[in-house]
C-alpha cells in the first residue's frame, strides 16, 4: 500500500506500484509511470513521461521529466526514463528528451547531488556519483562508475567514460576518456585514476596496461599514431578495447 500525504496531488492518470511515499506538495503529473518502494519526500515534481523504477529516493525540490530547454522542442511526447536504487537528491532537475532521441535516461545506483541538471536526451550510466551543481549540456553521455565532483561544467555531446575522476569546476568541450583523472584550469589528462581503480579490484598488471595504454597514446601528436603504437606493444584486454573504442569513436576528440 502507498503512502500519500493528503497535501500531494497525483493525477488520476498517473501509474504508480506499491510501498511507495509520496510527501506533502509533491506534484505527479499524467503519462507517469512510478514502480514499488520509491520515497518522494516533500515538494518533489514528477512531469509527464516520466518512468521511473524501484527503489529511488526523491529529495525536496527535485523536478524529474522537465520541459528540454531547447528552442527545438515543439511539444513531442518524450519521455525521462529513471532505474532503480537512486539517491536524487535536493533541486536536481532532470530534463525529458526531444525529436532528437526520445528519451533522457538515468541508469541505477547513482548518487546525484544537490542542484545539478541532466539536459534532455542524455544517458547516465550506473554507479555514477555526480557532485553538487554540475551541469550537462543535451545528449550528453556517462559511463558507469563515473565520479563527476561539484560545479563541472559539461558541453553537449561530449562523451565520459567509465572510471573517471574529474576534479570540481572543471569546464570542458571535448571527450573524457574512461579510467583517468581531469583536473586543472584549463581542463586537461592529469594521469589516471589509480585509487578508484584499486579500489574497484584492479589487478596491478591491468592497471599498468591502462597507464602504459595512456602514456603511448598522449606520446603522439596523432591519436590514430597512439592508438597503432597502443596495438603494437599492449596484450589485448577488455580495459584496453575500450580505450582504443573510445577514442577511435569520439565525435568531438578527447581532452588532452
Amino acid at each position: 500500500m502507498n503512502q500519500i500525504s493528503p497535501l500531494a496531488y497525483i493525477n488520476p492518470e498517473a501509474k504508480l506500484g506499491d510501498n511507495n511515499v509520496i510527501g506533502p506538495f509533491c506534484f505527479i503529473d499524467k503519462d507517469t509511470v512510478i514502480g514499488d518502494n520509491n520515497i518522494l519526500q516533500n515538494s518533489v515534481t514528477i512531469n509527464s513521461g516520466a518512468r521511473i523504477g524501484n527503489n529511488n529516493e526523491f529529495f525536496p525540490g527535485a523536478s524529474i521529466s522537465t520541459k528540454p530547454q531547447d528552442l527545438k522542442y515543439k511539444g513531442e511526447l518524450t519521455t525521462c526514463q529513471i532505474g532503480d536504487n537512486n539517491s536524487i537528491r535536493e533541486n536536481v532537475t532532470i530534463s525529458k528528451g526531444t525529436a532528437s532521441k526520445g528519451t533522457t535516461i538515468v541508469g541505477s545506483n547513482n548518487l546525484l547531488m544537490e542542484n545539478m541538471h541532466i539536459a534532455h536526451d542524455c544517458v547516465i550510466g550506473s554507479s555514477c556519483i555526480i557532485g553538487n551543481s554540475t551541469k550537462f549540456g543535451g545528449e550528453v553521455i556517462v559511463d558507469d562508475f563515473a565520479i563527476i565532483s561539484a560545479t563541472v561544467l559539461c558541453h553537449q555531446f561530449c562523451h565520459i567514460g567509465g572510471y573517471v575522476m574529474i576534479q570540481g569546476g572543471c569546464r570542458f568541450s571535448q571527450d573524457i576518456p574512461p579510467y583517468v583523472i581531469v583536473g586543472k584550469e584549463p581542463s586537461h589528462y592529469c594521469g589516471i585514476n589509480l585509487v578508484g581503480l584499486r579500489r574497484r579490484g584492479y589487478s596491478k598488471e591491468t592497471i599498468d596496461n591502462i597507464h602504459n595504454a595512456y602514456r603511448l597514446l598522449y606520446s603522439k601528436g596523432l591519436m590514430k599514431e597512439g592508438i597503432d603504437e597502443i596495438r603494437k606493444n599492449l596484450p589485448q584486454c577488455k580495459e584496453i578495447d575500450y580505450i582504443i573504442d573510445f577514442v577511435e569513436n569520439s565525435q568531438r576528440g578527447i581532452i588532452r
